[in-house]
């Protein structure tokens, strides 16, 4: 059965950084993209970055230059690096495994203005 399990949230002011760790299991992790979601109060769920299993990345504009996604395989664990957060950034985030419908619990960021 395949599992996720975000960690690092938590509440900074705005400019600071938090890194977001996804450990999954179940999968052969090394072989599929992984993505991190996040769900603002009274939003849908966007995506907010994609890594494939070769390395390349994707990042919707709003994040673009301030957000870093990583992966470790050997840990199968993704990571997502935020700095100059800003409060628009406030949300649950979710990591995914882009290829299945599994979700873990998801890890709140809240950044204060």
């Amino acid at each position: 059965q395949v599992q996720l399990v975000e960690s690092g949230g938590g509440s900074v002011q705005a400019g600071g950084s938090l890194r977001l760790s996804c450990a999954a299991s179940g999968i052969i992790f090394r072989l599929y993209t992984m993505g991190w979601y996040r769900q603002a109060p009274g939003k849908q769920r966007e995506l907010v970055a994609t890594i494939t299993s070769g390395g390349s990345t994707n990042y919707v504009d709003s994040v673009k230059g301030r957000f870093a996604i990583s992966r470790d395989n050997p840990k199968s664990t993704v990571y997502l690096q935020m700095n100059s957060l800003k409060p628009e950034d406030t949300a649950v985030y979710y990591c995914k495994v882009l290829s299945m419908n599994y979700w873990g619990k998801g890890t709140l960021v809240t950044v204060s203005s």
